[in-house]
């Protein structure tokens, strides 16, 4: 399990600040996240991914860092990491942090001592240009939003570049200092016990940038050097790369040579599967995840996709064509506040699904039944509703909703107006009613749900490591039918993408042995005979079922 862990892993993204708080001032802390991870060891969480836990003057959520080595005060301290570490360690689970490096604060010391003089050491830790560039829009990446993304420093009396907010300038990755220093940064951190890191914007990292070059050269050198620091500090640690790129760059992040040893990343995010299981729930139609499946880029061999529906950022559609895009909107963004940056939706998935519970657990059966490690987000697992009045994306970072009590539990001793962002107390996802309290004592709830879908994941580690294939037999255009192979066995997994009841004939499959049996549906079914004749799958159904169990069982 060691040496592939990140392949059976079930990994839960939290934001420690919307978490749980232990002492009362109204903001999550890591004390509160070690007093609930009994809780997600319950659910069977096997690696938590933490947003970013470091200092920063939090004008964008904690990805404007400014110091990489502590813990923003308010969170807790170092101390409190180490303990978080070990108290998740002996539940099962690791710890995953976000690695933010392509820019930092522009209060960061090295940002200012670079601004004060041409002289500091830090100068050429960032990208500057003394002319101003031909292009002051160049490689935007929050349009509407930004302007630009070169702006002028008045205590530099020079340009300098920045990807995202003019906030966040760009480090300068040409630079062997800056290299060394974040080599520095990911080994402290795995000396602390942590499992690996999140890259976020991996090709904005890996961009050289030029001013006025839109195409920028690549250097794959710095994920080659990642992985050997990773690889010698601790033998078990991941990278998982945030890259949303074209499928013939992807397995560039994971090491091209599909045969040989793993150079790069461990594990994708797989941006384009999921860009296309949202068209396919807004079509009711299995033909555009059946395309996904079909074209998905192979990666080297022991490399992973991280799959996910939800996550910490808006529900990105920039790979969709605009009709493609304009068809999600209009199912589950209808409303112009819904929307974020031209080209993603700022919602969670119960309400973009009307909270129907057939209808979101058949997105999420799904979701877990594609290749690769499932990524959930906190509160998905309750059912839990977004705040449209806050800004941006923070609409769907609302502290978790623990019971119905004051602050929904995540701040006993708080004011709600000292909360680091309010609790939904509105509508159908009202904390009164959607909370964990109240899900733990209904066996029918979908907290209880999340909790068969995730052991029966567990169960079935072909899903994680066995390979993957659409089964090539008529079946109604709602429907999707595939399966995987391994050692370990082989299941069969049907999703009906319809609110409409439906029958498949899959018929007899190579390697079956005996009679299949059910391992995971929507509700009780005749139990499918070795022909796997007039299989019925009810509106939103889904059933795996087992065909063959692996000699080792």
């Amino acid at each position: 399990m060691s040496e592939r862990w990140y392949k059976e892993a079930v990994v839960y993204s939290l934001q420690v600040d919307s978490f749980a708080d232990s002492d009362g001032d109204g903001c999550g802390d890591l004390r509160g996240l070690i007093s609930r991870l009994d809780y997600l060891a319950r659910l069977g969480v096997t690696c938590l991914w933490l947003n970013p836990v470091h200092p920063s003057p939090l004008r964008d959520n904690g990805y404007d860092i400014t110091d990489y080595y502590g813990i923003h005060p308010r969170l807790g301290s170092l101390g409190d990491f180490a303990e978080l570490v070990l108290e998740a360690r002996e539940r099962g689970m690791r710890i995953l942090m976000d690695l933010v490096v392509n820019h930092t604060s522009d209060e960061h010391p090295w940002f200012v001592s670079a601004q004060g003089s041409p002289d500091s050491p830090y100068r050429d830790w960032y990208v500057w240009s003394d002319t101003e560039p031909s292009d002051r829009k160049q490689g935007m990446v929050f349009p509407g939003e930004q302007e630009e993304t070169w702006s002028w420093s008045d205590a530099a009396q020079s340009w300098y570049y920045h990807r995202f907010y003019g906030f966040q300038p760009d480090l300068n990755w040409a630079n062997p200092a800056v290299r060394a220093e974040i080599r520095k940064v990911m080994g402290f951190w795995l000396q602390l016990g942590v499992a690996g890191f999140r890259v976020d914007a991996a090709p904005f990292i890996l961009e050289q940038t030029v001013p006025g070059v839109a195409s920028p050269p690549m250097d794959w050198t710095i994920l080659d050097d990642w992985r050997s620091e990773v690889q010698w500090r601790r033998g078990d640690a991941v990278l998982l790369c945030e890259a949303n790129v074209g499928a013939v760059d992807v397995p560039k992040y994971t090491g091209e040579n599909p045969e040989g040893a793993n150079d790069r990343a461990h594990m994708m995010f797989s941006f384009g599967l999921n860009a296309r299981l949202w068209l396919a729930l807004a079509r009711g139609l299995a033909e555009p995840v059946v395309e996904a499946l079909q074209s998905l880029p192979r990666l080297q061999a022991m490399a992973q996709w991280a799959t996910f529906l939800r996550n910490h950022d808006e529900l990105d559609l920039s790979k969709l064509t605009a009709d493609q895009r304009a068809e999600v909107f209009a199912a589950f963004g209808p409303k112009a506040d819904m929307r974020i940056y031209d080209r993603g939706i700022r919602r969670r998935l119960a309400p973009m699904l009307r909270g129907d519970r057939r209808h979101v657990e058949l997105a999420y059966a799904l979701q877990f039944s594609m290749p690769g490690s499932p990524v959930l987000r906190y509160g998905e697992e309750l059912g839990m509703g977004e705040d449209l009045s806050l800004d941006g994306r923070e609409s769907i970072r609302t502290p978790m909703q623990w019971d119905d009590g004051p602050n929904a539990g995540f701040s006993d001793a708080a004011d709600p107006g000292d909360l680091v962002r309010p609790v939904v107390t509105r509508g159908p996802f009202s904390y009164r009613t959607v909370n964990v309290r109240a899900e733990q004592r209904d066996r029918d709830s979908l907290l209880r749900w999340f909790g068969e879908l995730i052991d029966t994941v567990r169960e079935c580690p072909e899903i994680g490591v066995g390979v993957c294939s659409v089964l090539d037999v008529p079946t109604p255009p709602s429907v999707l039918a595939h399966r995987f192979d391994a050692p370990e066995g082989s299941i069969l997994l049907l999703h009906n993408l319809a609110d409409g009841a439906v029958t498949v004939d899959i018929g007899r499959l190579p390697g079956t042995e005996g009679r299949p049996w059910e391992m995971f549906a929507d509700g009780p079914y005749p139990r499918p005979a070795a022909t796997l004749r007039n299989l019925s799958l009810n509106g939103w159904g889904y059933r795996w079922i087992r065909l063959r169990r692996g000699r080792s069982d």
